[in-house]
């Protein structure tokens, strides 16, 4: 692997995999002794082929699925084997941001947004009253500020399936600070949307990052934006961790690496931005 040390290795561990690999039942080897430590101060991009391994590495590290062999630490807390109530914590410290949005469609903007909250709702009442729509005026003003902070605190009763798919995201991105998380995972956020979508949701993630100092780690297939928002950049092949540097070292050989017979059309992507 072409490895650039970037970091400042004093800087806090915010998830650190350790020979990850991941062997699905039907045989597929989607991960393949993959090491790596995402730092606190970290806006990462991911970039490789579809299927090679990007999506399995982000569902590993927030324990959406169990690695095969290795390791994987949140904040230095193995939570590898983690489950039940443990698993469920660990979910609810990282927020997740899904490429096809997973949204209630039938509920409204803001009480999608809520949906964030349960985690602090532990008392079995206060859980019922919230699946029943009824949140505390401090939970709702807490969600408005999330819309807010994402541009669109004036859709905030509008029903979800009317909105545009840039909305659509933001919304997801509102709900996932509405968690307080401590690491943001994005797994193809952007790969549904038109451009202008597409860079506004990049420049939300951006902005959450340097505003509330929480690590990104997010999934691209366009290289472009890769180069253009990530602090560091990792790339991926066939379940492989294959480089770790900046864009700037993002040369023609290690895109070539990365995209084997799809390099052209990334190096197209490269010199344009």
């Amino acid at each position: 692997m072409k490895s650039i040390d970037i970091r400042n290795r004093q800087h806090r561990e915010a998830i650190q995999a350790k020979e990850l690999s991941k062997v699905y039942p039907n045989g597929t080897v989607a991960l393949r002794d993959v090491s790596v430590t995402v730092n606190a101060n970290d806006f990462c991009v991911i970039i490789g082929l579809s299927g090679a391994g990007k999506s399995t590495l982000l569902r590993c590290m927030n324990r959406l699925i169990r690695p095969t062999q290795g390791s994987i630490a949140l904040f230095g807390e193995d939570v590898t084997r983690v489950n039940g109530g443990q698993l469920r914590q660990v979910r609810r410290r990282v927020g997740m941001i899904f490429q096809q949005f997973n949204l209630v469609r039938r509920l409204t903007v803001i009480e999608n947004v809520l949906v964030g909250r349960l985690r602090f709702n532990a008392h079995p009442v206060k859980r019922c009253l919230s699946m029943f729509r009824q949140f505390s005026k401090a939970e709702r003003e807490f969600a408005f500020d999330c819309l807010r902070q994402v541009g669109i605190g004036d859709l905030a009763f509008r029903r979800a399936d009317a909105l545009s798919g840039g909305q659509q995201q933001r919304v997801a991105i509102a709900r996932a600070l509405a968690q307080e998380p401590e690491v943001f995972l994005a797994d193809e956020p952007i790969a549904s949307l038109d451009p202008r979508s597409s860079e506004t949701v990049m420049q939300i993630l951006a902005r959450i990052h340097e505003d509330k100092g929480i690590p990104v780690l997010v999934n691209l297939h366009h290289i472009d934006f890769a180069q253009r928002y990530g602090k560091r950049i990792l790339g991926m092949s066939k379940g492989e961790l294959i480089f770790d540097g900046t864009a700037r070292d993002l040369d023609a050989e290690t895109v070539s690496c990365i995209y084997g017979d799809k390099a052209e059309e990334a190096l197209e992507e490269l010199s344009a931005a």
